[in-house]
């Protein structure tokens, strides 16, 4: 397993091997530290003579639901990320505003007065901004463009490599193509970006001899979506090319690349409700009390990850909410673990947006393993 290098000036170097950056903090040469994703990094604190690299490629296997990023070079398997996309949450809640709204004007118009005297404002701007991209597509975007700027502080990436969606019927008007563009166009100005197709990628997975796993894609494991991502960062080192002479002619497989054990890490998106004016549905009387937002009563903010105490038991945990003397903490699948006095919580990272569950190493599982 290696271990992301950068400089003392935040320059990006070559990953070394853990033990060499154990005996680089022990002898005062680094320091060790953790990016917002969990991934443990050291940072050099003596300038360097001189600076090579080598390729490293990052590959984005892109979906609705879920997506795929891995980071590989010639000879290892840096990370392997799998994404739990907001897709579903922003959806829901795009359309609970609408009906939210649709209320509040039902509740502020009398119908029974005329058209005219009714109490219809203005348009005070134009909304068509001519923008087709959903806020359920942008989010999407916007989760694996951010993870993806963060793996680009940690290695120098040369190339971004992504799978390409071709959409059926009007392409101009699919949701899944304008926010590909959209991708693809950001993405660009980190780095390189070569698309590849889904029967490309499929080939090349059998050439490698990896392994995915197609009867449930909701399992947070390498072999899901992980297993592509590896296989499109491969690509780069790896190719299908066809060949003539005189005498023959045909294709084959030209390059190598190694496939190793790495950190695998399960990204989600922070799932906490933006800060409304009242819930939907008032209380006993009419009343409607407030409802989302960060903050608490107690300093913290939710999602601070914390470690609490509550009677005997102890654990660490995402801070999720907060009652008159309390606060709540939950899991990485935001399930409460407790309710503790603010006084037995003990902040030990500030919210960054996101739930990252804590990283493992793990391979993707090769057909010759599993015959």
């Amino acid at each position: 397993m290696r271990v992301p290098v950068i400089s003392s000036t935040n320059v990006t170097l070559m990953p070394t091997k853990s033990s060499r950056a154990r005996r680089w903090i022990k002898e005062g040469k680094a320091v060790g530290k953790f990016n917002k994703l969990g991934i443990f990094y050291v940072q050099l604190l003596t300038e360097l003579s001189d600076v090579q690299t080598q390729e490293i490629i990052i590959g984005l296997d892109p979906g609705k639901i879920f997506s795929g990023i891995a980071v590989q070079s010639k000879k290892y398997t840096l990370q392997m990320l799998h994404l739990v996309l907001p897709f579903k949450i922003v959806k829901d809640r795009m359309e609970q505003r609408a009906m939210m709204r649709s209320g509040r004007r039902g509740r502020r118009i009398n119908r029974k007065l005329p058209y005219s005297q009714r109490a219809h404002r203005q348009a005070r701007f134009d909304n068509r901004r001519g923008s087709k991209l959903p806020p359920s597509i942008r989010a999407n975007k916007d989760i694996e463009y951010r993870t993806i700027s963060l793996l680009c502080q940690l290695y120098p990436v040369k190339t971004i490599v992504v799978e390409e969606v071709e959409a059926r019927g009007d392409k101009g008007f699919s949701p899944v193509m304008v926010g590909q563009r959209y991708q693809i166009t950001r993405l660009s100005e980190v780095a390189l970006i070569s698309l590849k197709k889904g029967w490309e990628t499929s080939n090349l997975r059998q050439h490698l001899r990896l392994h995915k796993e197609k009867s449930d894609k909701s399992l947070q494991i390498p072999e899901t979506h992980a297993v592509d991502a590896v296989t499109l960062a491969c690509s780069e080192f790896v190719e299908y090319k066809k060949w003539n002479d005189a005498k023959h002619h045909g294709a084959s497989w030209v390059g190598s690349v190694t496939v190793t054990p790495s950190q695998f890490t399960v990204v989600r998106r922070l799932p906490i409700s933006r800060r409304q004016l009242h819930l939907m549905v008032p209380n006993i009387g009419g009343l409607r009390r407030k409802y989302g937002g960060t903050t608490t009563r107690h300093g913290f903010r939710k999602g601070d990850c914390v470690h609490a105490t509550q009677g005997k038991k102890t654990f660490f945990g995402w801070v999720s909410g907060d009652t008159e003397k309390q606060v709540s903490v939950s899991d990485a699948s935001w399930k409460r673990l407790g309710q503790c006095t603010a006084k037995k919580v003990r902040l030990i990272r500030r919210s960054t947006g996101l739930i990252v569950t804590a990283t493992k190493v793990a391979c993707v599982a090769s057909l010759s393993a599993l015959k």
